[in-house]
C-alpha cells in the first residue's frame, strides 16, 4: 500500500518512509527512481471490486488500441500533427482517473487518452478533435486532446503544459466559492514539473487550501531530455515538504496502486483542502511524438521497461484472478481494435472545417 506524506496545515510535514525508499504494492524498495527499475510483484487493492477491476482493464485495453490505431493512421498520412501516444502510461492514466468522482473535474494531459475514455469519453468524440474534422468540439481548428467538454468535466491540455497547474486551481477555487465539494485532478511530466508554473500553481493552491490533485508523470525524458538534466532532487515528491501539501512516489506501471493512492489522495483533499502532490514513475515508450525516432534513448533502458508494460502486468492479474482468459483478452483486443480502425475510417471521411472556422471565437466583437 503506497505511504502518503502527512502535511499538517501549519506544521512540517511528517515522512513516514525514508526519503531513498519507494513505496510500491510489493513493500518498500530501495531504488535510484531516474535509472532503475522497481520490482514488485503487482498490487492488488482492497478498494476495488473484481467488477472494477474489469473495468480499468478494458479502459487500459481501450487506450492502448487507441495509440496503435492513431499510430498507424499518421504512418498511413492520414493523422496530420503530433501524435502523441501515452503506451507506457495506460496504468498512471486510467488508475489516477478512475479514483475521481463524477462532479470533480479532470485536466488531462497528452498522454492521457486512457482517463478521457474512463470519464466517460465517445471514441467519435475523441477521434474528430485528434483529426481535427469540422463538426468536432474545436471545430477541426486544432487536433489531439485540445478540447472542453463541460458535460463530463473534462477539461483537455493547452500546449504549454505548466499552465495548466494554475486553471486547475482557479476552477477548484471557484468552485469552492461555490460551496461545492469538488476535487480537481491535473498532470504534469518531469519536464513540465520544471516550469514556473508549477510552482506558483501549487503553492497558490497550499495557501488557499484548494484540494487539487497533481500527478507528475515521471516518463523519464522531458522530449529528449532525461531526468539526470531537468531536476536534482532524488523524488519529485520532496517537494511537497515545501509547499504544505501531502505527497508520494509510487510505481506507475501498477494501475492499482495508482488507483488506490490517487483514491485516497482526493478523499483526503476533499475532506482536508490540502492538494496533494503525486509522482507516478513510468516510461515513455515512443518518441515524444511519432515524428521523433527515439534514438536518444538506450536500448537497454526500452527493453528493461518493456518487462514492465502496465498492460501486460494487469493481463497477468486477469488471467490470474480468472477474470479473463488469455483466449478472451485476445478476442477483446481484437474486437477493440477493429473498432478503432473503423472509427478511424468514418471520421477520416469526414471534412475538414472550412478556412474560416481558424478566424472564429479569437476576437470579442
Amino acid at each position: 500500500m503506497a505511504t502518503v506524506l502527512q502535511a499538517p496545515r501549519g506544521g512540517r510535514a511528517k515522512d513516514e518512509t525514508k526519503s531513498s525508499n519507494v513505496k510500491t504494492g510489493g513493500g518498500t524498495l530501495k531504488n535510484n527512481l531516474v535509472n532503475g527499475i522497481i520490482t514488485s510483484k503487482a498490487h492488488l487493492s482492497s478498494l476495488l471490486t473484481d467488477e472494477e477491476r474489469k473495468q480499468l482493464f478494458f479502459r487500459m485495453l481501450q487506450a492502448r488500441e487507441f495509440d496503435l490505431a492513431m499510430i498507424r493512421a499518421y504512418k498511413q498520412g492520414r493523422a496530420f500533427g503530433g501524435v502523441y501516444s501515452q503506451i507506457g502510461n495506460e496504468a498512471s492514466s486510467v488508475g489516477s482517473a478512475f479514483a475521481l468522482a463524477a462532479d470533480d473535474a479532470y485536466f488531462p494531459m497528452h498522454r492521457n487518452v486512457g482517463g478521457h475514455f474512463t470519464r466517460g469519453q465517445e471514441l467519435r468524440t475523441m477521434l474528430m478533435n485528434f483529426l481535427a474534422r469540422d463538426g468536432s468540439m474545436m471545430r477541426g481548428t486544432d487536433g489531439t486532446g485540445h478540447y472542453a467538454d463541460v458535460s463530463k468535466k473534462v477539461f483537455g491540455n493547452v500546449s504549454h503544459l505548466g499552465s495548466m497547474i494554475p486553471v486547475a486551481a482557479g476552477y477548484v477555487m471557484a468552485a469552492k466559492m461555490r460551496g461545492e465539494n469538488t476535487v480537481a485532478m491535473t498532470y504534469i511530466g518531469d519536464g513540465g514539473a520544471q516550469t514556473g508554473e508549477f510552482h506558483e500553481g501549487i503553492n497558490l493552491a497550499a495557501v488557499q487550501r484548494l484540494p487539487l490533485v497533481l500527478i507528475i508523470e515521471n516518463n523519464q525524458y522531458a522530449y529528449s531530455s532525461p531526468n539526470s538534466v531537468e531536476f536534482a532532487c532524488e523524488r519529485l515528491s520532496d517537494r511537497a515538504l515545501g509547499y504544505g501539501c501531502t505527497g508520494a512516489t509510487i510505481d506507475g506501471t501498477d494501475v492499482e496502486l495508482v488507483y488506490e493512492t490517487c483514491k485516497n489522495a482526493v478523499e483526503a483533499a476533499r475532506k482536508t483542502g490540502v492538494p496533494a502532490i503525486i509522482e507516478s514513475v513510468t516510461m515513455r515508450m515512443r518518441g515524444h511524438a511519432e515524428h521523433d525516432d527515439f534514438s536518444y534513448v538506450p536500448g537497454t533502458m526500452i527493453d528493461e521497461w518493456q518487462q514492465r508494460d502496465p498492460v501486460d502486468r494487469y493481463t497477468q492479474v486477469m488471467i490470474s484472478r480468472h477474470l479473463y482468459t488469455a483466449e478472451e483478452i485476445e478476442s477483446l483486443r481484437k474486437s477493440l481494435s477493429e473498432d478503432m480502425n473503423a472509427a478511424i475510417d468514418e471520421v477520416v471521411a469526414l471534412p475538414f472545417p472550412a478556412p474560416e472556422e481558424g478566424r472564429k471565437l479569437v476576437f470579442v466583437d
